[in-house]
């Protein structure tokens, strides 16, 4: 029989983590034959909260699921863990100094991290959801220096499905008929959907986006736009963030690391740089990724014109900028 997986989920009693627990435990996300072993991570105050998201999950009466564990303590949430998915992270309140929101999640994640360091496998892979989840991944690996720096990521995948999903409505396809998206830089509104380099499949045949859009105004102008701001504009509908979407991402994003991008096409994560399109090395940046064997690596030697030069250099500023701060607030 298969081993079973360890995989914890922090903020686990919260509105995103209900929505992906089914998609990890009903084997979505890492397969139909793949047993897991869940550990639920929150804080103390939301540990009863988390009671009941183990009852529902034995409710559930799925033979995958061969243990769950919650807990407040980090130590024991990371202890001998494949995937670490990040979701809970402190929000930002009416008010709040952005220099106070970073001080919150910055002693957050050096804690996570250093747990991490601490306890969890060396293989593990870790995916941070929580905002600001760039610069709380850069915390979070720096805090785990024995844990490969690859094996860190953010999520930006939902941007990356926030814009296949508005280019499809646009040209009346199917969301599979659109690949190659990219999201640039930080998840945040400073970020930089690409769609130059997309492809779209029509009665068979593969073209261009760019050319089938035919609105080079539209393409750099309001789609940029809207998805920059579609986070906040769900907000401002429902009176919540993206959960149920915001789920489904952070599963896209988690099986095709595990298993591997489609060929033919890319996927959008926040990585550690290496350089490449002269972003400096050690920053966490969104770039489009292929994956293979649990591997992934930067797509390299896409054409970049001055507009999109510029868009990349100002989501880079801001992440150089919370970096340093973030930093700062450390010493």
């Amino acid at each position: 029989m298969t081993k079973p997986l360890k995989v914890c989920v922090t903020g686990a009693a919260g509105q995103i983590a209900y929505s992906l627990l089914l998609e990890i435990a009903s084997g979505k996300v890492f397969g139909p034959e793949q047993p897991v072993i869940l550990h639920l991570l929150d804080i103390e105050l939301c540990v009863p909260k988390l009671q009941g998201v183990v009852m529902e999950l034995e409710d559930l009466a799925l033979s995958l699921v061969q243990g769950v564990l919650a807990t407040a303590d980090p130590m024991k949430a990371f202890a001998d863990i494949d995937v670490a998915l990040l979701l809970g992270a402190f929000p930002r309140l009416k008010g709040m100094e952005r220099k106070d929101l970073l001080a919150k999640n910055n002693a957050i994640f050096i804690e996570q991290g250093e747990a991490l360091d601490k306890v969890a496998k060396k293989s593990v892979r870790v995916v941070v959801v929580g905002n600001p989840c760039n610069t709380n991944a850069l915390t979070c690996m720096t805090f785990a220096p024995s844990i490969p720096k690859e094996n860190f990521s953010c999520l930006t995948r939902l941007d990356q499905n926030r814009a296949k999903a508005k280019l499809a409505k646009k040209l009346h396809v199917s969301v599979s008929a659109i690949k190659k998206i990219t999201i640039w830089g930080n998840h945040s509104g400073t970020q930089f959907p690409d769609a130059r380099h997309g492809t779209v499949t029509k009665s068979g045949h593969e073209s261009n986006l760019a050319k089938e859009l035919s609105d080079d105004a539209w393409v750099k102008s309001e789609f940029i736009t809207e998805i920059q701001q579609r986070g906040a504009a769900v907000i401002k509908a429902r009176g919540l963030s993206s959960a149920m979407s915001a789920a489904k991402a952070i599963g896209d994003h988690m099986r095709d690391w595990w298993f591997g991008t489609a060929a033919g096409d890319w996927t959008s994560m926040g990585v550690v740089s290496d350089g490449s399109y002269n972003i400096p090395e050690g920053i966490i940046y969104s770039f489009p990724v292929t994956i293979s064997d649990k591997k992934w690596s930067i797509v390299q030697g896409l054409e970049q014109d001055d507009f999109a030069v510029e868009k990349m250099k100002a989501t880079l500023a801001e992440l150089q900028e919370e970096a340093s701060a973030a930093k700062e607030l450390r010493q």
